[in-house]
């Protein structure tokens, strides 16, 4: 059972829970003299505090991601970088099944030469009858930092989010394909930097291993990006710099979009690698970009969403902009941007279509 699974957090509740109702039904029936009853006590009452402390230390790993498996919280890895560890060879790829019907792989891009986790969900009407030659536009979903690809389906009500404006005819039926932001744990703002190739291995090596396997759109028609924070912010920066693999992003909440001198200490890579220095350069690119926040949200501001807005005229680049008037920094404001963002989508990324058709 996964560190970071559903399942391991409501095993551990309904442990809890069972450990409560045990102390309370033994209580007075503990056997044994004075000491021994009481000793019984005080090691029920321990168990029930490190059952719930359990559930809410897993509750918060899975929140933030701060143990992405047993391995990485026991350290029983051998503490080198997670993209150079022995593990798939270079552009291959197997992919297994979980029970929530998402398929999931451990990749290591033949370009970037980084390895991580990519999470692929098919629509139902992938497999409809009759749909064996239809080819899918594919999102790109990019969590925050701290975060996991399974942040998104933990907290982030996906698929099903996406899959209920699907059946009220507000969003296109995607291909989902969510992968790991920072490869081997070291944040670079899915940046290119002399050490890490991270923004190869979003717009060239998960692209390719997603088209090998499944049946998707050609890019940039087909494809879009979608993410929240840290993920929100490669959002909006990756189809400025890869206008060929992606035809728009969504950004929820971004990061501050001139850079994160923590993330890219060197001024000139990161300015370089920052969404307003790139679509103040952006020469005519076929992209769209839709940008959200709330006005309560000190992370991202609004102010630099007109910013930004104003530094793409005369760009050619397609700028929309939401400010929802509530909100905080989480997955409960981001899932009431989905509507927009996800209908935005589905008018600049192009709907399934048969093959050969475009």
């Amino acid at each position: 059972m996964e560190l970071t699974s559903t399942s391991f957090l409501v095993t551990l509740i309904a442990v809890t829970a069972l450990a409560v109702l045990l102390a309370l039904l033994l209580w007075n029936r503990v056997p044994g003299p004075g000491p021994v009853r009481w000793a019984a006590r005080v090691l029920m009452i321990g168990l029930c505090q490190l059952t719930a402390i359990c559930v809410v230390a897993t509750w918060i790993n899975g929140s933030y991601g701060l143990y992405a498996s047993w391995d990485d919280l026991l350290g029983t890895g051998n503490g080198a970088d997670a993209s150079s560890m022995t593990g798939p060879p270079v552009g291959r790829a197997t992919f297994t099944r979980a029970a929530d019907g998402t398929l999931s792989t451990y990749f290591r891009g033949s370009h970037s030469k980084l390895a991580g986790q990519v999470i692929v969900w098919t629509p139902p009407e992938y497999d409809a009858p009759g749909a064996d030659r239809t080819r899918f536009p594919v999102l790109m979903l990019l969590h925050g930092y701290p975060g996991t690809p399974r942040s998104w389906l933990d907290l982030g009500s996906m698929p099903g989010g996406l899959d209920q404006l699907v059946r009220l005819g507000a969003a296109h039926p995607f291909v989902l394909v969510i992968p790991e932001i920072y490869p081997g744990g070291v944040n670079t703002d899915c940046s290119d930097t002399p050490a890490r190739k991270v923004a190869t291995w979003l717009a060239d090596d998960v692209p390719a291993l997603v088209a090998k396997n499944f049946r998707t759109l050609p890019e940039p028609e087909g494809w879009g990006l979608m993410g929240i924070s840290t993920g929100a912010y490669c959002a909006a920066k990756l189809p400025l710099q890869y206008p060929k693999v992606f035809r728009a992003g969504a950004a929820l909440d971004p990061d501050p979009l001139t850079g994160d001198p923590e993330v890219l200490p060197d001024p000139a890579l990161r300015e370089r690698n920052s969404p307003l220095w790139l679509v103040r350069h952006a020469k005519r690119a076929d992209v769209g970009l839709f940008l959200a926040t709330s006005a309560q949200d000190k992370d991202s501001p609004p102010q630099q969403l007109s910013a930004f807005t104003e530094a793409a005229r005369g760009t050619g680049v397609r700028v929309k902009t939401l400010v929802r008037p509530a909100g905080g920094h989480n997955f409960q404001t981001w899932s009431g941007m989905y509507p927009d963002a996800l209908g935005w989508l589905s008018t600049e990324v192009s709907p399934p279509a048969p093959a050969g058709g475009g």
